[in-house]
């Protein structure tokens, strides 16, 4: 069985026992973030799974564990194991045959989103200067046996590092542009999410499960780069803030800045929290297009 669209959030339009009030219905018909609905709603399904409720507690402390061993392997061998794309079929695989498929929906939509976020900031930071990045439009699973989460997080350094050279070339400072360019940012498709008899496993869960294997199987240096990546997103939050001239979505941002990086033990967590980011940038930026859309 296939899950080829995203599905209303069940009980959205149902009333509700005001004695017993559901808390993940609030959450829904929360309207206090930019959040894109099929994001959302895939979201709150996933969280409520009885993965993420009875698997994850039991997961994450032995994952944690792992995270621990590996980082001690690689005190001794900083750049063994290195299995890169080995890492990335046992992703692919996981994805396909296991994961739930709102949490396949919410880890493809990242890398899309992601890359309209970047080129958004390109185009109006830059315009006409792009920096050479991996392209990121995977539509199924498979698209990420690439080693697709590796190139995610060299893309974002590289980014930042062609873009400032760039605007020191050209002597110019982020500040807002006389219109801005919205073309990068639009909707995603994706292709039909398998929604087995064995696809359980919640993103969170699938995460922390995930994590040591990151660990173990990359270098110390990329694991090291990849889980202090996730901070970024307050420096990527920052770079939207000034070129639109708004800093609202600012207070969303929860990983907080990467001069001060956090330990890699929660970089499941904040991974989670890295996704929501991202979502609620993408979201907001939209509300911006739609506003000038109605204006222009």
């Amino acid at each position: 069985m296939s899950d080829l669209a995203p599905t209303p959030f069940p009980g959205a339009e149902a009333a509700h026992d005001p004695r017993d009030p559901d808390p993940w219905l609030a959450l829904m018909l929360d309207r206090s973030l930019p959040l894109a609905e099929e994001a959302k709603a895939a979201l709150i399904r996933d969280q409520q799974s009885p993965s993420r409720q009875y698997l994850l507690p039991i997961v994450r402390p032995f994952a944690r564990a792992m995270i621990v061993v590996a980082q001690l392997v690689h005190t001794v061998f900083p750049r063994w194991p290195h299995a890169p794309r080995f890492l990335h079929r046992a992703i692919a695989f996981g994805m396909h045959h296991f994961l739930t498929p709102e949490a396949n929906r919410l880890i493809l939509r990242h890398f899309h989103l992601g890359a309209q976020i970047l080129r958004f900031i390109s185009d109006n930071a830059t315009p006409g200067f792009h920096p050479d990045l991996e392209p990121m439009r995977p539509v199924c699973p498979d698209d990420v046996r690439d080693n697709l989460f590796l190139k995610h997080d060299l893309n974002i350094y590289n980014f930042l590092i062609a873009l400032n050279q760039e605007m020191s070339r050209r002597g110019t400072e982020l500040r807002p542009p006389a219109t801005l360019d919205f073309s990068a940012i639009g909707e995603v498709e994706l292709a039909p999410l398998k929604r087995g008899p064995f696809n359980v496993i919640d993103l969170q869960t699938a995460i922390e499960i995930y994590t040591p294997a990151y660990a173990l199987l990359l270098t110390d240096r990329d694991f090291w780069r990849a889980a202090n990546s996730l901070q970024l997103d307050e420096t990527i939050g920052l770079y939207a803030a000034r070129l639109t001239g708004e800093e609202k979505h600012l207070a969303m941002i929860n990983n907080r800045h990467p001069l001060v990086p956090f330990s890699t033990l929660r970089a499941g967590f904040r991974l989670m929290l890295h996704g929501l980011s991202t979502e609620i940038l993408h979201g907001f930026l939209r509300e911006l297009k739609a506003r000038q859309t109605v204006t222009a």
